[in-house]
């Protein structure tokens, strides 16, 4: 087992990965499950497959399991959702000092955090991810939040988890695809940030895709190591180093929007054709080669995870793609900054760029 801590002030935590963590979840969670009765929020294709596992670990252990099961995908970080969650954790009569289980991916991770940030001003959570995505990203760093109208994870907060236990046996069960939209952000650590790690990937990007054990743990363990470092450094994203992993999110999160947040295009899968441009248009402003872009995109392609965002059939303008970004949360005074690329493996935030040429730059993307 690998376990990393990420460092908070008052408020560390650990980061196991290993096989075998759901079957054990009871004793892996020790003290912080004070009380019989343990609530678990998960999705209705995660219960199929894990439900009866981390039940038994929990009544074997003399606790009662309570499961409340909401449908899979996107649509549950939704207003409706969030209530229903609220009302459940209410009739469980869920006290600030318990913890509630998050049992899932990315969805279920985020809309678990923030019903537990606001329940009575602040519960405890422990994140059990089921999804590569959420393995190396969204159950670490506390960021919670649920989409609305004008945009995604505009409404959320910082609620750091107690505990994340990140159980690779759950990935064997995964799609090809959904394996490939949680790839895009281990590739993203080397990318913003480890030169090195960008070339393992280069060379073991596709036995992660197959899901080859050791080339899964050591992804999972390293890109852990690089988000805990960052968000021990900045926790709530104000000295701009947090902000670094945003990279590829800004590019990434338009095109979510204009596919209406659907299975058409998933988060990992934006986010790499994100990376793309992102990667692209540091090359149009001239701070990284053409040929570092090029190859930045043929390790992404290389692994299956889309490319070229006019393979996508959207149709819209450049323009329309470029105010999709002006609900971007990390608006600042009326601007945009963009996570940006110097060479690969040295990310930074530029807060100059001109929406009218991003609006350009991206109806050229569309065009081909």
């Amino acid at each position: 087992m690998s376990v990393t801590r990420v460092e908070l002030a008052g408020r560390s935590y650990e980061v196991r990965v290993d096989g075998g963590l759901l079957a054990d979840v009871a004793n892996q969670c020790g003290s912080l499950l004070r009380k019989k009765a343990v609530p678990i929020i998960t999705d209705a294709n995660v219960a199929a497959r894990w439900q009866e596992t981390v039940a038994r670990s929990l009544s074997d252990a003399g606790h009662e399991p309570r499961f409340l099961v909401l449908e899979p995908g996107e649509g549950s970080k939704s207003w409706a959702s969030l209530e229903q969650v609220m009302d459940w954790l209410l009739e469980q009569e869920v006290e600030r000092g318990d913890h509630i289980l998050a049992l899932g991916g990315g969805v279920i991770g985020d809309l678990t955090g923030f019903a537990a940030a606001i329940l009575k001003r602040g519960c405890g959570f422990i994140q059990l991810p089921t999804s590569l995505l959420a393995q190396v990203d969204s159950s670490v760093g506390g960021k919670t939040a649920i989409n609305t109208a004008a945009g995604k994870n505009l409404v959320g907060a910082f609620h750091q988890p107690s505990l994340v236990l990140a159980d690779l046996d759950s990935l064997a069960t995964l799609p090809r695809r959904e394996l490939g939209a949680g790839y895009a952000e281990v590739i993203k650590y080397g990318i913003l940030g480890d030169h090195s790690f960008f070339e393992w990937c280069e060379i073991n990007g596709v036995r992660v895709m197959d899901g080859e054990r050791d080339a899964l743990e050591y992804a999972v363990t390293e890109s852990v190591k690089a988000k805990a470092r960052i968000v021990a450094e900045d926790e709530r994203e104000t000295t701009g180093a947090r902000a670094l992993l945003n990279l590829g999110h800004t590019f990434g999160h338009a095109l979510e929007a204009q596919t209406g947040y659907s299975a058409r295009l998933l988060h990992g899968e934006a986010v790499a054709l994100g990376m793309v441009l992102a990667a692209r248009y540091s090359a149009r402003k001239g701070y990284i080669t053409p040929g570092d872009a090029a190859r930045t995109t043929m390790a992404i392609a290389s692994a299956g995870l889309p490319s070229e965002i006019r393979e996508l059939g959207l149709n819209c303008s450049g323009q329309e793609l470029a105010a999709h970004m002006l609900h971007d949360k990390k608006m600042d005074a009326g601007t945009l900054p963009f996570v940006l690329l110097r060479n690969i493996g040295e990310a930074f935030l530029d807060r100059e760029v001109a929406m009218d040429d991003v609006a350009a730059f991206m109806g050229e993307q569309l065009a081909g």
